[in-house]
C-alpha cells in the first residue's frame, strides 16, 4: 500500500524480531521456505528512499494495531498525503475521565441505569431509541445502586455522577480513597 501511495520514507513497526533482523541482514535465515518472502520484502525496500524498522514486543502490539486501524480510517483528498498523528506517552494510565456537566440534574447514563432497574423506557421514546437503549444496556450491569460497564478485557468501569466524582477525586487526592 505504501508503494502504491508513492511514499518515499517508511517507518515499519512489527512484533517479529526475527523477521526484522533478517530483513536488515543482521541475522541469517535457517528456514529456506521463507527465502522467497524475504526476497520480496527486500525488493519492496528498494522502492523507498529511507526505510526504518522497529521491533515492538507482541505484548505492546495493541498500540501498533490501534495505529494501523487509525491509519486505515483516515481519508485525505490527496491520496499521497497522510496527516501526522501526534501521540502523547504518559507515565501512568489515565483512569479518571472527564465528567460532563449534568444540565438536567441527571447523569448521562441515567436512562441506561433506569432501564436496567425497571425495564422502562422514557415517555415518547421512538422504536430506534428503545433499540439503542437495549443495545447499550447489554454492556452494563447494576450492583445495587452502582452502575458498571464491562470492558473488552473483562474489566469493569464504575459510573458515578458529578457529585460522587468530586468526592472520589478529593479522596484520591487526599490519599483516603476506598472503593
Amino acid at each position: 500500500m505504501a508503494v502504491d501511495m508513492n511514499i518515499k520514507k517508511l517507518f515499519f513497526i512489527g512484533y517479529s524480531d526475527l523477521l526484522i533482523h533478517q530483513v536488515q541482514g543482521e541475522w541469517t535465515i535457517k528456514n529456506v521456505k521463507i527465502l522467497p518472502y524475504l526476497h520480496c520484502v527486500k525488493e519492496l525496500c528498494k522502492k523507498f528512499t529511507k526505510i526504518k524498522f522497529k521491533h515492538v514486543p507482541i505484548i505492546h502490539y495493541e498500540f501498533v494495531d490501534a495505529l494501523a486501524t487509525l491509519s486505515s480510517m483516515i481519508q485525505h483528498p490527496d491520496m499521497n498525503y497522510i496527516d501526522p498523528i501526534e501521540i502523547e506517552v504518559r507515565d501512568q494510565h489515565e483512569y479518571c475521565f472527564h465528567v460532563d456537566e449534568e444540565t438536567n440534574g441527571k447523569p448521562w447514563y441515567y436512562d441506561i441505569k433506569r432501564f436496567l432497574e425497571v425495564r422502562e423506557y422514557l415517555e415518547n421514546a421512538t422504536n430506534g431509541q428503545k433499540r439503542a437503549l437495549r443495545s447499550l444496556a447489554n454492556h452494563f450491569f447494576l450492583n445495587g445502586e452502582v452502575l458498571y460497564r464491562r470492558t473488552p478485557d473483562l474489566g469493569l468501569l464504575r459510573f458515578v455522577d458529578a457529585i460522587e466524582a468530586t468526592i472520589l477525586l478529593e479522596e484520591i487526592d487526599g490519599g483516603t480513597v476506598s472503593l
